[in-house]
């Protein structure tokens, strides 16, 4: 048996690689397609439900529901790669879909928008658990060589699903009404994601323990400026990815500004389209570009930064973003809103698979899955930092100013990420 191979419990042996592992790796993708298309559910109707079928007038309290969302799935990550380690990634992976079957019960049953947050309380957890194994997985399956590119394919089919489901949600509410039609498509989400989660993904931790295997015990990582401890526990490897490695707090933060846009995107931008007379079917082609061409680019910027490092395409995908929002804020008709969302989908397909890969990169595999989990804890902070203060201070003020701000502070985190980032060479 060769170095790079291993045995697993049934003695089979594994290889790392893309090539000897395709077909789980493609099972991989369909399954975090049916977990992004979780979110498309919510893309386009739910913050018309809340201004048009409750009479929301607050825009800080339609956007709560990305709160409670952003809130559970950041604690949730935060720790499902410690209890993957500890439970195995398919047994994860079936619990977060487990979390899944009551979302769509609840947005079509709400009384009232308290359901709508406790809808998101469960999505929140099925995405934690669900989208962190899938991210997990193929990471474990494909080893170092053809990361940027697994998570690029991996962001690929979870953020182009939300953009078609959110789309077709938005036919859907054009034609039928906001409710109950959008929502009968989240049934047949979970029940397939679940079936496949268990009857046919395999469980990839023995490819963890082939990349211990066969990595260098001598490489020295820019890690306290010395070699890697291995074996880092829970609150060590919180610290260094969140403050004391430069590098990894630069990638943090910009985990973080990401999704404070794309959470502004979800729910402000569809009150904003709307207060121009948009309807529900142009509103929803408007939200689908950004996830969608996110999603398409992703397939190519994950293997460039393979090729040309990660730290390049991160800082220029941030101050695409930030032209995105001036470029919807100031356009004010339907062109010039297209070309914005466009800018917007660009720069988050170089940021997004990037930063996965970078925290892969620089994390020893022993814990990997937990400096990403803390990674994604603090990017998915970024919908409720987003939902709550940029909400509050479109309430304030208008949302003009609160999308404005987010455009600015896009462009600070390019400054962090320039200014303390270290340019990663794979």
């Amino acid at each position: 048996m060769t170095s790079d191979e291993y045995t697993d419990n049934n003695d089979k042996p594994i290889k790392l690689g893309l090539r000897p592992n395709i077909k789980q790796f493609l099972v991989l993708v369909l399954v975090n397609a049916f977990v992004g298309s979780m979110i498309g559910l919510e893309q386009t109707v739910v913050p018309l439900i809340g201004a048009k079928e409750f009479d929301i007038q607050s825009n800080a309290l339609i956007v709560s529901f990305i709160a409670s969302f952003g809130l559970v799935k950041a604690i949730l990550n935060l720790f499902a790669g410690k209890i993957s380690d500890k439970w195995g990634r398919k047994n994860v992976l079936i619990l977060g879909w487990l979390f899944g079957i009551p979302v769509p019960v609840l947005l079509l049953a709400a009384p009232d928008w308290n359901w709508i947050i406790i809808a998101n309380i469960f999505l929140g957890i099925n995405q934690g658990l669900a989208w962190s194994m899938t991210v997990n997985m193929k990471i474990d399956l494909v080893g170092k060589e053809k990361r940027g590119f697994a998570l690029g394919f991996n962001e690929f089919s979870g953020y182009f699903a939300v953009a078609i489901v959110g789309f077709i949600t938005g036919y859907l509410a054009s034609m039928y009404g906001l409710k109950p039609y959008p929502f009968y498509l989240g049934f047949t989400f979970v029940v397939l994601g679940l079936l496949i989660s268990w009857l046919i993904v395999k469980d990839t931790r023995e490819f963890t323990f082939l990349e211990m295997k066969t990595q260098d015990e001598n490489k020295t990582l820019e890690i306290n400026n010395g070699n890697v401890n291995r074996n880092l526990g829970f609150v060590k490897v919180f610290l260094q990815t969140s403050w004391k490695n430069r590098s990894l707090l630069a990638i943090s933060q910009a985990g973080l500004v990401n999704n404070l846009i794309f959470g502004v995107s979800w729910g402000l931008f569809t009150l904003y389209f709307s207060s121009y007379g948009l309807g529900t079917n142009d509103i929803g082609l408007l939200k689908a570009l950004h996830p969608g061409i996110w999603g398409i680019v992703q397939l190519a910027t994950g293997f460039l930064s393979d090729k040309v490092g990660r730290k390049i395409l991160v800082f220029p995908g941030l101050f695409i973003q930030s032209i995105g929002i001036w470029t919807i804020l100031y356009s004010q008709e339907f062109f010039g809103w297209v070309v914005g969302m466009s800018f917007l989908g660009l720069g988050t397909a170089l940021v997004y698979p990037t930063l996965l890969a970078a925290i892969s990169d620089i994390a020893h595999p022993n814990w990997r899955a937990t400096s990403l989990g803390v990674y994604r804890f603090w990017r998915d902070m970024g919908f409720v930092i987003g939902a709550i203060v940029i909400g509050f201070i479109s309430d304030l003020f208008d949302m003009f100013i609160a999308i404005q701000i987010v455009a600015w502070i896009g462009v600070a985190s390019g400054i962090v990420v320039i200014l303390l980032m270290k340019e990663i060479k794979t």
